[in-house]
């Protein structure tokens, strides 16, 4: 589905905060992955969504999605096939628009449309069934801005409008940082329950220990630009939080602690 080959990318050339993130770095990703990322502060976790996504260009090497290369395409072409969610619940929506016009534009990605078009109401019952599938609520406020509604309600919205039009693989740059817990675990169970019954190709970068081992059935650990952990398959399923501190343990890093990485 996704290959990554020999990517180097440096920030800063020539100056004295010259920075060399990524130095040859190679990754394959099979169709229907789902990869949570870890990794400390600086480790590459969104600079590698970034690379993917066409926000950040490598300054070497190839980036294949279903054998297309588009290491150098353009972020708005790049983004026909990517479907990605950030940790601001704001980014990804229109806060001045409703919910039925949010929609409208998102379900008509990548295609041409005037105005009229672009809030066709006959989409309106498919929306309405759509949202009331995560039991929010959504489904009766169609024409609410989306800025009225609350930090989860809106993550939650992001999740369906990225995911309307089956993009080939999806982006989760620590998407529920920035919720409560409660909301955060909504959110994550939304998540889950849209990756599966889509059988999407996802990526998704997390801080939270237990959320990279429940959730997924590959998990990939960076360290200043690497990948030092793949886990995937059985050893996956059996992963503990245990384990895995045990096994960042054996890597024997002098410079980085497992609190500052699982922070």
């Amino acid at each position: 589905m996704l290959k990554l080959q020999n990517l180097c990318k440096t920030f800063n050339k020539n100056t004295i905060n010259e920075v060399t993130l990524f130095n040859d770095l190679s990754l394959n990703v099979n169709e229907g992955d789902f990869i949570t990322v870890i990794g400390s502060n600086g480790a590459g976790k969104s600079t590698l969504l970034n690379m993917i996504s066409g926000n950040i260009k490598p300054d070497s090497g190839t980036i294949l999605l279903k054998g297309k290369n588009i290491s150098n395409m353009p972020e708005h072409k790049c983004m026909k096939y990517i479907g990605k969610v950030f940790q601001n619940p704001s980014h990804g929506v229109a806060s001045s628009m409703t919910i039925l016009e949010n929609m409208s534009m998102a379900i008509n990605k990548g295609k041409r449309f005037g105005l009229q078009f672009g809030i066709n109401k006959k989409n309106m019952n498919y929306f309405k069934e759509v949202l009331s599938n995560i039991n929010l609520g959504l489904e009766d406020k169609l024409d609410t801005k989306v800025g009225l509604l609350s930090g989860g309600q809106r993550q939650a919205l992001c999740l369906i409008m990225t995911t309307l039009t089956n993009p080939e693989i999806l982006l989760l740059d620590e998407h529920t940082a920035a919720l409560d817990p409660k909301t955060s675990e909504i959110v994550l169970n939304i998540t889950k329950d849209i990756v599966e019954k889509r059988n999407l190709t996802t990526l998704m970068i997390t801080h939270n220990l237990k959320q990279a081992i429940s959730l997924g059935n590959r998990l990939i650990m960076l360290h200043k630009g690497n990948v030092v952990l793949d886990i995937s398959g059985k050893e996956k399923r059996n992963l503990t939080i245990e384990k895995l501190l045990n096994t960042f343990e054996t890597l024997n890093f002098q410079d980085i602690s497992d609190k500052v990485l699982f922070a």
